[in-house]
């Protein structure tokens, strides 16, 4: 039997070593599930222990309560107030997992058990900033499906790397130039639970790669029901190099991507097996983890099959995600590293020569030009495959036409589900507050029934709303503020400077946000195509608009740096700056005061590049409105009354023509549209027509684009294969 840490119950010693109170022991069960992060009073309960201390421990938990002073910790734990919080907190969380056959799964999913769940394979995990696991879209992404999975009470487990350097924090030069750091992660300091055998010895599996035999560790984190086990290859007596594989998300070169895939595809395979769990479906989120059907396929051969048989039987319990709409974006490795990293005896026990093992990662047998790709060989092993919006699927099918080369398009066998976000997650807790008053405690539940919900929010007075909005705005000034001051601090700029960040930003005026991670196709530019028309917009005196940007560019990625200072270097011109702020080092904490807070949300990308998009949606569950392009998720959510959409759906001759299409149209909807609704108000000062837009798109939107809805359609179509 291989059990946690958990099973065999961890010890816990607050601050100077002492346990913790009895009035507020819960804290400590508490602090090892990240159900705590989606709960209304959970951050609240931890942070009301030391506001400051919380902070500085970016709002992780177990670090809190390591570090937290006697006299802090004492003070709330004698509090009648604050141990009743804690109490009802606790019987809370006990509810949620105890809930058996009252939810949604237990009726709607019952061949999937937890002998037998969903396997979900992915590089990253976003679940909470404190858990530092990943770099953007896809992360997060990730991290609400397994929120959602437990809120479904669906049985399913993950499976991803643990990077002991996270993905880079980003700082900016004072000439707008990147600079990235890495902070190497405490596992003591986060609720990682080291996965035991019976002798109560870590377990370990062995990998062969490069020619050596590489042992791998793996770590258990709780999302409410669901585990997410965490593979780790920093572990004494491997090779120093081999020790790097789980050091960097997305770091390195060719040859370290390879074999980090490799862990995460072989060894979450051979993890699950020590685990004694045999899947009902295997679903690869993004190709990264394609390697693992290899390894499904290799436990067959090495029992007698032949890999036709194998291959079949692979292909009948896997399903494909891929979340990249252009070639480049996939990837892809040499013949001769695939070789290196895997070695002959692998193909070999797969029962196949060195020709046809590579050529399960070509689009054409046989061609020695090619690369292994990864998506190619998921497309290959798995029974379905799907995009992550409806265009997202179309542009798949094109793109990957070529593998089917006796199909039309419209025969591919790729579908699409569309991209959700997790409400409880992303929702301001003022809104909250609102949805549980006037739709109903059970309004995540509500959101399942588009038309209860609108009828629900519709009864929501304007003035209820807009105040949510204005109370939210004004706590994104004080946040930004906040934070720009102590950036400014820390980088040691003049005192003058840093003070001057206390008065950025007006609560009162429009606000947009952009943010998102700095790509050429992002078109983070396209703002500034026509940088006198755009200053008139923020300088206007009586209906002045002002932005809010933040994103990270690879490191790697120069071009994307040199967009980035362009952008930093004009926010830092003096007529501008109190108008337009950079937040440095874009995480989920930050994402989720913009998503929260912001009037409108910009969204500019090249289509059809735009695979979906989730940060739009987020701002949709708040009452914010959307500034896009036809493009991803907006496709399918604008209907012309719940935000804009800028430029056409159709393609510009060249991209030159369509960029300046696009900027045009953009100016063209803030100064006559987006401006001039957000400022008509009447006499009480509400603005009615803006509160119109922002309750028609929570109506519309909120219910089409959560991840409850997504991982239901997962289950429905393509765990139940019912697609």
């Amino acid at each position: 039997m291989v059990q946690t840490m958990s099973e065999v119950g961890p010890t816990f010693e607050g601050a100077g070593g002492d346990a913790l109170p009895e009035t507020v022991a819960a804290l400590e069960r508490l602090s090892w599930n990240y159900w705590w992060s989606w709960n209304p009073d959970g951050s609240s309960v931890f942070r009301d222990l030391d506001q400051e201390v919380w902070d500085e421990c970016e709002h992780n938990p177990r670090r809190l309560l390591r570090v937290i002073s006697q006299n802090s910790l004492m003070r709330m734990a004698t509090d009648p107030v604050y141990i009743e919080r804690v109490s009802r907190l606790a019987a809370s969380f006990d509810a949620y997992m105890t809930a058996g056959a009252q939810v949604w799964a237990a009726a709607h999913a019952r061949e999937i058990t937890r002998e037998h769940p969903v396997a979900y394979f992915c590089a990253e995990f976003g679940v909470h900033h404190s858990l530092p696991l990943y770099s953007g879209g896809l992360g997060i992404l990730a991290g609400d499906h397994l929120k959602s999975a437990s809120d479904l009470g669906l049985p399913l487990v993950a499976v991803g790397l643990l990077y002991h350097q996270g993905y880079f924090r980003q700082r900016l030069r004072r000439d707008g130039w990147q600079e990235e750091t890495y902070n190497t992660i405490d596992v003591a300091d986060l609720p990682l639970q080291l996965v035991r055998g019976d002798d109560g010895e870590p377990v370990h599996i062995e990998l062969e790669m490069r020619g050596r035999v590489v042992r791998v560790r793996a770590w258990r984190v709780e999302i409410g029901r669901v585990p997410l086990y965490l593979l780790d290859t920093n572990v004494e007596g491997n090779d120093e190099i081999d020790r790097m594989i789980s050091g960097h998300l997305y770091g390195g070169d060719r040859e370290t991507r390879c074999v980090q895939e490799m862990v995460l595809g072989l060894g979450g395979v051979r993890l699950l097996r020590r685990l004694r769990l045999e899947p009902h479906v295997f679903h690869l989120n993004e190709g990264h983890s394609a390697f693992l059907t290899l390894e499904l396929a290799r436990e067959r051969t090495e029992r007698g099959e032949n890999f036709e048989e194998a291959a079949r039987v692979v292909r009948s319990r896997c399903a494909f995600t891929t979340h990249t709409p252009v070639a480049a974006g996939h990837d892809e490795f040499v013949a001769p590293l695939i070789e290196r990293c895997f070695g002959e005896v692998y193909w070999q026990q797969l029962g196949l020569t060195r020709e046809e093992f590579l050529n399960l990662g070509r689009v054409k047998e046989d061609d020695e030009s090619e690369l292994f790709g990864l998506t190619p060989l998921a497309l290959r092993m798995c029974r379905s495959s799907n995009g992550v919006s409806r265009k997202h699927g179309e542009v798949s099918r094109e793109l990957w036409n070529k593998m089917w080369p006796t199909r039309h398009v419209d025969e591919v066998p790729i579908t699409s589900v569309t991209n959700g976000v997790h409400a409880p997650t992303w929702v301001s807790p003022l809104l909250r507050a609102l949805y549980e008053e006037r739709v109903g405690m059970d309004w995540t539940r509500v959101l399942y029934d588009a038309a209860a919900w609108s009828a629900a929010v519709e009864l929501i007075p304007d003035e209820e709303l807009w105040k949510v909005r204005r109370l939210m705005k004004k706590r994104l000034v004080a946040f930004v503020r906040e934070r720009v001051y102590g950036a400014r601090l820390q980088q040691h700029e003049p005192l003058a400077y840093a003070e001057s960040a206390r008065s950025v930003l007006d609560a009162g005026a429009l606000t947009i946000g952009f943010a998102r991670r700095v790509a050429a196709y992002k078109r983070w530019g396209l703002l500034l195509t026509d940088a006198e028309r755009l200053r008139r917009l923020i300088m206007d005196a009586e209906r002045p608009m002002q932005f809010v940007f933040a994103g990270k560019a690879h490191p790697q990625d120069q071009g994307a740096k040199l967009i980035l200072q362009q952008m930093a270097l004009w926010e830092l011109d003096p007529e501008v700056t109190r108008r337009a702020v950079f937040l440095q080092d874009y995480d989920q904490e930050v994402a989720r005061q913009l998503v929260q807070s912001v009037d409108v949300w910009l969204n500019v990308p090249r289509r059809p590049l735009e695979a979906s998009g989730t940060s739009g949606e987020k701002v949709a569950l708040n009452g914010g409105l959307n500034l896009s392009v036809l493009d991803g998720w907006w496709l399918e959510g604008y209907d012309g009354r719940n935000g804009w959409a800028a430029g056409e759906e159709s393609l510009g001759e060249t991209t030159e023509e369509s960029d300046a299409r696009d900027a045009d149209s953009l100016y063209r909807l803030l100064e006559s549209e987006v401006v001039p609704a957000f400022y008509e108000r009447d006499e009480a000062g509400l603005p009615h027509r803006w509160v119109a837009l922002m309750r028609h798109a929570i109506q519309t939107l909120a219910p089409a684009f959560n991840s409850d809805r997504m991982v239901r359609e997962y289950t429905e179509r393509v765990y139940l294969g019912n697609q």
